[in-house]
């Protein structure tokens, strides 16, 4: 409704304009004139509509309208009633959610993990934390990059909740200190090949492009 709101006040700003300076001048605009400077505000009033019909409204998003083959699995079907789903973007943003969770962890950075995963899960790092805290081990997390970044299942519950699992293939370097600053675990030079299955969660009517980290497990 608001797109149709900022027409009109567009159309009656060209039409004052166009009253002001025929005042100012001190004469009549022809027909022909009124004409041309109808056709011009027909013009701007047709692109804005255009525009406005065209963008998807935050409270009615657009329908994934991808066209899959009949030999498409069930992820990838349960994938195509997400509205604006993009699947590229999705596990871009999900690597890039999983290197801040990471890092956010190893650095005992509770206040950003709140903002990232469930309450249940944030609950759970926050309890290693306080438990490596409490024995003055500290931990570091270098992500050296993805090997692999691939959806392995999604479904939504009858309560139009969408749940997204991905496995994330990346190469780490982990160690962890005592508070003499000794390693204790792990090996600065060593590069590990890691697979985590994270799941990812979201309502299905949210406008909100965030998805919530519930659960995590190695593979």
């Amino acid at each position: 409704m608001s797109q149709y709101v900022d027409i009109i006040i567009l159309l009656l700003v060209i039409l004052f304009l166009f009253h002001k300076l025929y005042s100012i001048l001190g004469t009549r605009p022809t027909e022909t004139e009124k004409k041309i400077a109808e056709e011009k505000a027909a013009k701007i009033i047709d692109i804005i509509v255009k525009k406005a019909d065209t963008t998807p409204s935050p409270s009615h998003p657009e329908e994934n309208t991808e066209i899959l083959p009949e030999s498409a699995s069930e992820t990838d079907k349960v994938l195509t009633k997400i509205p604006n789903f993009n699947r590229n973007k999705f596990l871009d943003s999900a690597k890039k959610a999983f290197e801040m969770i990471v890092s956010s962890f190893s650095q005992g950075d509770t206040e950003t993990l709140e903002m990232l995963v469930s309450k249940d899960l944030a609950k759970k790092f926050k309890q290693v934390i306080e438990q490596r805290q409490a024995e003055g081990i500290t931990a570091e997390t270098d992500i050296i990059g993805f090997d692999e970044a691939e959806i392995t299942h999604a479904q939504i519950s009858p309560d139009d909740t969408i749940t997204i699992t991905v496995k994330f293939i990346s190469e780490q370097v982990n160690i962890l200190k005592n508070k003499e600053g000794e390693v204790i675990e792990g090996d600065e030079q060593y590069i590990q090949n890691i697979t985590d299955i994270w799941t990812f969660e979201k309502a299905l009517t949210s406008t909100s492009p965030n998805w919530l980290l519930t659960s995590t497990k190695k593979s």
